[in-house]
């Protein structure tokens, strides 16, 4: 194995968060030595959880829900799977120490929404996932908790899941690109391109 091989396999899209070299080091299975590889069996970790999360109906309106999805999601590649990221210098999230109280206060919000209808089923959906990938509460596979986390979510409350685009969110594509733009929209209290975007690619 290569010292090159070794530094692609932790290779992000630019507007990714980096891996900080401690949580590099929390990488579970010993023969992963390329991206894809990685990707490999990252997919099959995720692809257990969705099947876990449809096997009957699940709260994920809990800092417990959310820290055990992410768990089951990334726990056979990464020790540190469902725990709280501990770095303060990361380019997208909250400060460590705003981790839970943020995500309790979303929990909250989320709860008054649909108690209030306050919007519609996809709104609160999107606008769940916004916040959760603003908070960023772990180390890495933020995005793809809080999608699989708004599918739960908008499931429970008698929708359909969201498609998000049907594209590669991994990678730096088109499709990845929309979805960012969408977000940084969101960012700034705009949610119509990113409501438009979790629908896009229906069949």
């Amino acid at each position: 194995m290569g010292r090159e091989a070794m530094s692609d396999m932790f290779v992000e899209p630019d507007d990714a968060t980096p891996l900080s070299p401690e949580d590099k080091r929390g990488l579970i299975p010993s023969y992963i030595s390329t991206r894809a590889e990685l990707n490999r069996e990252e997919q099959r970790n995720i692809l257990e959880a969705v099947i876990w999360a449809g096997e009957k109906q699940r709260d994920i309106l809990s800092v417990d829900a959310l820290k055990n999805l992410h768990k089951r999601m990334f726990g056979k590649v990464w020790e540190w799977a469902g725990q709280f990221s501990q770095v303060h210098d990361r380019p997208i999230g909250v400060q460590p120490i705003m981790i839970e109280p943020d995500l309790r206060q979303l929990v909250d919000d989320v709860k008054y929404w649909i108690d209030h209808q306050s919007y519609s089923a996809d709104e609160i959906a999107v606008r769940f996932h916004h916040r959760l990938v603003f908070i960023h509460p772990f180390p890495n596979g933020n995005g793809r908790m809080s999608r699989q986390a708004a599918d739960m979510l908008i499931q429970s409350l008698g929708g359909e899941k969201l498609p998000w685009g049907r594209g590669d969110l991994r990678s730096a594509n088109e499709t990845r690109r929309a979805y960012i733009d969408a977000l940084r929209q969101a960012d700034q209290h705009d949610f119509t391109a990113l409501i438009l975007f979790a629908r896009s690619g229906e069949k």
